[in-house]
């Protein structure tokens, strides 16, 4: 069985960074393209960012500019979420999600409906 667990939310002030971690297990991470969301406060779960299967390429919400990265580590079963300029907006349950895809694949996937595995989510708060 598939499980993607999350870690690394917390408290930050604006302007501060942290760092998310997903890890998944079950299955060779390898064979997953992974994406990032996030669901703010009586919002829609939406759309962060997405790596490639092959760590050779990211997507990222316009929103963002620029200011998420996001990076994978085949070797340890894991893709990260590095967070900086950290704003009030974006306080928000952040949630990683697992496409399997094959190997040559390089269409980035945006909508949740195209993930087949999530984590439960990590808190993230942006507040002085």
């Amino acid at each position: 069985q598939v499980q993607l667990v999350e870690s690394g939310g917390g408290l930050v002030q604006p302007g501060g960074s942290l760092k998310l971690s997903c890890t998944v297990s079950g299955r060779a991470f390898s064979e997953f393209a992974m994406g990032w969301f996030r669901q703010a406060p009586g919002k829609e779960r939406e759309f962060v960012g997405h790596i490639l299967r092959s760590g050779l390429n990211t997507k990222y919400a316009d929103f963002l500019y620029g200011r998420f990265t996001i990076s994978r580590d085949n070797a340890a079963n894991t893709v990260y979420l590095q967070m900086d300029s950290l704003e009030p907006e974006d306080t928000a349950v952040y949630y990683c999600a697992a496409k399997s895809v094959y190997s040559g694949n390089s269409f980035f996937y945006t909508e949740q409906e195209d993930y087949d595995y999530w984590g439960q989510g990590t808190q993230v708060t942006v507040s002085s």
